[in-house]
C-alpha cells in the first residue's frame, strides 16, 4: 500500500475543523435533558402521543465533503452543504394514509462540480450534490383496505434488498425517489410479494428521468436461516437514455443465523442475469455473481466477499437505479461498470468502541477475468449515534490506482467526509 500523498491532507484540514465545530453545535441538544427530545416529539405530533392528527417529520443533515483525483486538471473539491427535509404524515383514515415531503439543499461552500453543468464549475472535482435545489421529494397515498395488502401510489422512496438494483441513493444529499405504484402482499405465510410500476425517477441531481419500469420482488422468510429472494426488474429508460434500458432477473439467499450465544454466521449467495431491454441499441446478455461469508463474535464482525459484474462487446452489467456508492468502494470510481467488467474482492472488519461504530473495508479491483488490476481501495468509517435523533459520522476513502490500469483508472483518488444529522 502506498501512503496517501501529504498534499491530499493539507488542503481539507481547515474545512474539517470548521465542520467539526458545526457538528458540535448541531448536537448540543443531545447533551440536554431527555425531556427536550420528548417535548419536540410531542410538538411534532400536535400534542397527541398517538399522532391522531398526524405528525410533522424533519431531517437536517450537514456535511463537509472533500474529493481529489491525481493527474486530473480539475482542482480539489470542497462542499459544505446543509440538507433539509420537512414532511407531514397524516393519520390513517378509512384505510388511507398520506405523506408529503419537501427537500432542499444549501451550499455554504460550493467549490465542486455536478456533471452535465447541473451545478458548479468544471474546474473542480465532482461531488454530486446540486445545491440551491428545492423539490417535492415525496407525495404518496397508501390504501390498506384489502387484507394483507398495501397499495402505495405517488412519489415515494423505494428500497429493495440491499439497494443494489432499486434504491434511494440515501448517501447523497438529494435522494432518489420514484413516481410509482407499489403493491405489497403478505397473504402467503412467510412470503412477501412486491410488484409495481415506475413511471418517473427524481434522481440525485434533482432532475427527472422518464422510464417505464415494471418490477417484481418475492421474499420467502426462512426463519433463522435467512431469506430466499427472487426478482425481476424491467427498466425501460426512454429518449436519450435508452442505452440504460435493461432487464434483470436474479435469485438471492441471505442470512445471519445465530450459531450460539457467541457466534453469528453471515452469508450471501446471489446470481443475476441481465439483457438489453426495450429500445436499448446494444444487444447483450451478462452475468453477475455476489458471494459473501462472515462471522460475528466477541464484538467484532469479519466478512469476506466477491462481487463480479461481467462485461464484453462494448457492454457491461449495470445497475442504474441502485445505491451504487455502497458497492465497489466509497471513492465512487465504479458507479458504472467498465466494459471490461469488474471483479471486486473485498474484506470488512467492524466493531464498536464506546458506542461508536468503527469499520474498515479493503477492496481489490480487477477486470472480470483477472487479466489486469484496476486498483486497491482502503475505506474507513466511524459513526456515533446519540439516542434516536442525533448522529455524527466521519468517513474516508483512498483509491490507490494500479500503474498498469487502463485510462484514468490508474489515477489515485481520495475523499473525506464529516457529517452531522438531526432527525425527528
Amino acid at each position: 500500500m502506498m501512503p496517501p500523498k501529504t498534499s491530499y491532507w493539507i488542503s481539507p484540514i481547515k474545512h474539517i475543523t470548521f465542520a467539526v465545530t458545526l457538528v458540535a453545535a448541531t448536537t448540543i441538544p443531545q447533551h440536554a435533558h431527555a425531556d427536550i427530545n420528548d417535548a419536540i416529539d410531542n410538538t411534532l405530533k400536535f400534542g397527541q402521543a398517538d399522532a391522531k392528527y398526524g405528525q410533522i417529520k424533519f431531517d437536517l443533515r450537514y456535511r463537509y465533503e472533500y474529493a481529489d483525483t491525481e493527474n486530473n486538471p480539475a482542482k480539489p473539491a470542497h462542499a459544505n452543504t446543509f440538507r433539509l427535509r420537512l414532511g407531514y404524515l397524516t393519520p390513517e383514515i378509512a384505510y388511507f394514509q398520506g405523506f408529503a415531503e419537501y427537500e432542499t439543499l444549501f451550499a455554504a461552500q460550493n467549490d465542486y462540480y455536478v456533471p452535465a453543468n447541473v451545478y458548479g464549475s468544471s474546474q473542480y472535482n465532482v461531488i454530486v450534490d446540486p445545491a440551491d435545489r428545492h423539490e417535492l421529494n415525496q407525495l404518496w397515498l397508501t390504501f390498506k383496505g384489502i387484507p394483507d395488502t398495501e397499495i402505495k401510489g405517488g412519489r415515494q422512496r423505494i428500497k429493495l434488498d440491499d439497494d443494489r438494483f432499486i434504491g434511494n441513493v440515501g448517501w447523497r444529499q438529494m435522494e432518489q425517489t420514484y413516481d410509482a405504484v407499489m403493491v405489497t402482499n403478505k397473504s402467503i405465510k412467510n412470503v412477501t410479494i412486491k410488484a409495481g410500476y415506475i413511471g418517473r425517477v427524481r434522481n440525485i441531481k434533482s432532475l427527472t428521468d422518464n422510464i417505464d419500469a415494471p418490477l417484481v420482488h418475492i421474499d420467502h422468510n426462512l426463519g433463522n436461516y435467512g431469506h430466499a429472494i427472487a426478482y425481476g426488474y424491467w427498466l425501460g429508460f426512454r429518449g436519450d437514455q435508452s442505452q440504460k434500458a435493461t432487464q434483470t432477473y436474479g435469485i438471492r439467499f441471505i442470512g445471519s443465523p445465530k450459531l450460539n450465544e457467541t457466534f453469528t454466521l453471515h452469508y450471501t449467495a446471489e446470481y443475476s442475469y441481465q439483457e438489453d431491454y426495450s429500445n436499448n441499441p446494444l444487444n447483450y446478455g451478462l452475468d453477475r455473481y455476489n458471494i459473501m461469508a462472515g462471522l460475528s463474535a466477541f464484538g467484532f464482525t469479519l466478512k469476506g466477499a466477491m462481487e463480479q459484474l461481467d462485461g464484453h462487446d462494448g457492454a457491461a452489467f449495470q445497475t442504474p437505479l441502485g445505491t451504487n456508492h455502497a458497492f465497489q468502494g466509497w471513492a465512487d470510481r465504479f458507479l458504472s461498470t467498465p466494459t471490461t467488467g469488474l471483479r471486486d474482492i473485498n474484506a470488512t472488519l467492524a466493531t464498536k468502541v464506546a458506542g461508536t461504530k468503527l469499520m474498515f473495508v479493503y477492496h481489490k479491483f480487477q477486470d472480470d477475468s483477472s487479466t489486469f488490476d484496476y486498483a486497491d481501495e482502503y475505506d474507513l468509517l466511524a459513526v456515533k449515534k446519540f439516542g434516536k435523533h442525533y448522529s455524527l459520522l466521519a468517513k474516508y476513502a483512498y483509491y490507490n490506482g494500479d500503474n498498469n490500469a487502463p485510462g484514468n483508472f490508474k489515477n489515485d483518488t481520495q475523499k473525506v467526509w464529516v457529517q452531522a444529522t438531526v432527525s425527528f
